[in-house]
């Protein structure tokens, strides 16, 4: 086995989650390249893990929604890029149209996607010369690296390793030796993903009592309106000012807690080993949830509003394990 590629093309938080696909194949491996292709709107956080060896990237989102002519071009040129190698297997673990044209222009004589009633577009089932097995009964996420291992013929091993080294930062996010800073990301991208923001302001309340910064991250107007209006509840706390992908992760990981709904950045800080409290009301936390001892953990059953308890609960038992410092109302305590 000399080279791999893997095509998972959007959004964040799916690309971060299928990034330790690479680790695996690399630990079967040893030696193996491992190219990745994704949109151009999600390429950096590919570049972030220091386990791609080439990432393949062309503007298919913005040439879809604006139809440019430099758009057009730029994926015209991503092709030939793309044919460079032949591959010994290219793993599509997307499963949509625009997934399966990329596995199917590689050069390759394997291309394995899901089964078709897995697939995101059954048309996706042209391109494949294999198909993976049944879906798994675990999480996306681990379901990702099942099936790639099923390809490929290794078992799966180990907890995920994401890998990923982030750009040194232009400015510190964050003055040093100031309190703890805990980001609340109360966006979503849809509205019945949201946690009302009564629920927001009475957790940075006691977040701000525990001795936490609360700081609150936004993408657009309409988000930015609704970060001031808890913010005008939380005296101390922060609405950021417009940060780029790249500045939003390099903030997650300056800070000692996140807590935020099911969006790609929660998954982020999941992935960079940050505390993290991940909050679902309308999505399926066993499908889409994160989890990791005493650092990572998902509330909600994903039908109903999970409570204020239910999330302060949860920011103690990141908080819990032995030897690090639990935060209550200003006090700390071994």
């Amino acid at each position: 086995m000399k080279r791999v590629l893997i095509v998972k093309v959007t959004s964040l938080g799916d690309i971060v989650q299928a990034l330790p696909v690479v680790a695996d194949v690399k630990r079967a491996f040893p030696g193996v390249e491992v190219d990745w292709a994704a949109d151009e709107a999600f390429a950096e956080v590919v570049h972030w893990s220091e386990s791609v060896d080439r990432v393949l990237c062309a503007p298919l989102r913005r040439f879809k929604k604006a139809r440019r002519w430099g758009d057009f071009k730029a994926i015209a040129a991503s092709i030939a890029e793309l044919r460079a190698y032949r591959y010994d297997f290219i793993i599509d673990i997307h499963g949509v149209y625009k997934s399966a044209i990329i596995a199917f222009l590689a050069r390759s004589s394997k291309r394995i996607g899901y089964q078709s009633q897995d697939l995101g577009e059954r048309g996706a089932a042209f391109a494949y010369t294999g198909r993976f097995g049944p879906r798994p009964q675990c999480n996306a996420w681990h379901g990702m690296r099942i099936s790639a291992g099923e390809a490929l013929g290794y078992e799966v091993e180990g907890p995920a390793v994401y890998n990923l080294r982030l750009p040194d930062p232009a400015a510190a996010p964050f003055e040093a030796n100031s309190a703890p800073v805990a980001a609340l990301f109360h966006a979503t991208s849809k509205d019945d993903k949201k946690w009302p923001l009564p629920h927001w302001v009475a957790v940075g309340r006691e977040l701000a009592q525990r001795g936490f910064r609360v700081v609150l991250p936004w993408g657009s107007e309409g988000e930015r309106a609704e970060a001031e209006q808890i913010a005008s509840q939380l005296p101390g706390s922060a609405v950021l000012p417009k940060l780029s992908v790249t500045e939003i992760a390099q903030m997650i990981d300056a800070c000692a807690l996140v807590v935020g709904t099911d969006t790609g950045f929660v998954h982020l800080a999941h992935a960079l080993q940050k505390r993290t409290v991940m909050i679902f009301v309308a999505t399926s936390p066993s499908h889409c949830g994160i989890e990791a001892p005493f650092r990572s953990i998902s509330i909600g059953d994903g039908h109903s509003v999970p409570s204020i308890a239910e999330a302060l609960e949860a920011i103690d038992y990141v908080h819990s394990e032995p030897g690090v410092v639990v935060m209550r109302h200003g006090s700390a305590a071994a």
